[in-house]
């Protein structure tokens, strides 16, 4: 499964969940693929300030600013 994480280059929150997904992916079967909002007005319309969202590979939010893994956990057991 593919998760994608919503985010820009200059946040501190997002670095670190970047970081903390690219630790949990391999152990867990899933792949993340970052994207960064300034890029897309759309998307910065969006999320804006709550940045960094984790959604899933149907874009449904499972988090943001903050890895909640229970809920990345949950989602991840749906698909499984």
């Amino acid at each position: 499964m593919e998760l994608t994480l919503y985010g820009r280059e200059y946040c501190g929150l997002c670095t670190t969940m970047r970081e903390q997904l690219a630790q949990l992916a391999p152990g867990r079967g899933f792949g993340v693929r970052w994207v960064d909002i300034d890029d897309d007005e759309a998307l910065e319309t969006r999320h804006g300030e709550w940045v960094p969202v984790l959604a899933d590979g149907d874009d449904v939010e499972i988090c943001h600013y903050h890895l909640d893994l229970a809920a990345l956990d949950d989602r991840l057991a749906k698909f499984r």
